[in-house]
C-alpha cells in the first residue's frame, strides 16, 4: 500500500508529484496532462504557485518558470490581484499561437522538398474541395479581389508573393476547417521569404512564371465559383505540383 509520501500517488485533484531531480519541463508535462485528460479546461484556474509546488514536490521557482513558458505559448493567462480574472487561468489558445509554432517548426526543420510538396497537396486539395462546397459569396468576392490585385502588382514580386499567400490562405479559411486553415497559414508564412528570394532569382523569366501562376489561380477560382469540388481539387493539386517545376531553386518552398 502506497504511503502518504509516495511520489507515484495522485492527490484528490490529480496533481501527481514529480521527481525532485527533474526540471520545470516536468511541471509543464503535468499541466499538459491535466489539460489532455480534461481535468483542466478553458477558464479553469490553477492552484496558487505555493500550492502547486507542494502538490508536485518541486520548488516555486520551477513552477513559476513552467507557468511563464505556458503563458508565452498562449496556454495560460496570468494576472495579479483579486477578482474573477486574477490568478493563472487556462486560456483558449488562439489560432495565431498555433500558427506561430508551426511556422517556426517548418522554417527551422529544413524539410526535404517532397515533404513540403506532399504536405501542401494534402492540406490544400482538401481546402479547395471544401471551399467549392462552402465558400460564401463574400469569400468568392475576396478571392476575386486578390486575383485582381495580383494582376495590378506587375513586376512587384514582393507584393505578388504577399497576395499569392493571401489567396491560398483565403481558400483554406473558406473551406471551413479551422485546423487545416491554421496549418496552411503556418506553411505558407514559413515560406514567404524563401519564396520571394526564388522569385527574384528568376530574373527575366519572372513575367512568364507570374502569368502562369495567375492563370492557375483564376482556374481554381472558377472551379470554386462553379461549385465543382472535384475540379477545384484537381486544379489545386496541379497548381502546387506545377509550381515546383516552374520555379527552379525553391528547394521545398512554395
Amino acid at each position: 500500500m502506497a504511503g502518504q509520501d509516495d511520489p507515484g500517488r495522485d492527490d484528490a485533484a490529480g496533481w501527481r508529484p514529480v521527481a525532485r531531480a527533474r526540471t520545470y519541463e516536468l511541471v509543464i508535462d503535468r499541466v499538459e496532462e491535466q489539460i489532455r485528460t480534461g481535468a483542466l479546461r478553458v477558464g479553469d484556474r490553477l492552484p496558487a504557485e505555493r500550492d502547486l509546488a507542494g502538490m508536485l514536490g518541486v520548488s516555486r521557482a520551477a513552477v513559476r518558470e513552467a507557468l511563464r513558458a505556458l503563458e508565452a505559448q498562449g496556454v495560460l493567462r496570468m494576472s495579479v490581484g483579486t477578482g474573477p480574472e486574477s490568478g493563472t487561468i487556462v486560456a483558449a489558445m488562439p489560432s495565431q499561437a498555433l500558427t506561430r509554432f508551426l511556422r517556426l517548426h517548418v522554417a527551422l526543420a529544413n524539410f526535404p522538398m517532397h515533404n513540403v510538396v506532399e504536405a501542401r497537396v494534402m492540406l490544400e486539395r482538401e481546402s479547395a474541395r471544401n471551399a467549392a462546397l462552402r465558400a460564401t459569396a463574400e469569400d468568392l468576392e475576396e478571392l476575386a479581389g486578390l486575383l485582381d490585385a495580383m494582376d495590378e502588382a506587375g513586376s512587384d514580386r514582393e507584393r505578388f508573393n504577399e497576395l499569392d499567400t493571401a489567396f491560398h490562405v483565403a481558400i483554406a479559411e473558406a473551406g471551413g476547417n479551422r485546423l487545416v486553415a491554421d496549418m496552411t497559414i503556418a506553411i505558407r508564412e514559413s515560406m514567404r521569404r524563401p519564396l520571394l528570394r526564388a522569385f527574384v532569382e528568376l530574373g527575366e523569366s519572372w513575367p512568364s512564371v507570374a502569368d502562369g501562376l495567375r492563370d492557375d489561380h483564376r482556374a481554381i477560382h472558377q472551379a470554386l465559383r462553379d461549385r465543382d469540388e472535384a475540379l477545384a481539387e484537381q486544379r489545386m493539386v496541379e497548381h502546387i505540383r506545377g509550381f515546383y517545376a516552374r520555379v527552379p531553386g525553391t528547394a521545398g518552398f512554395g
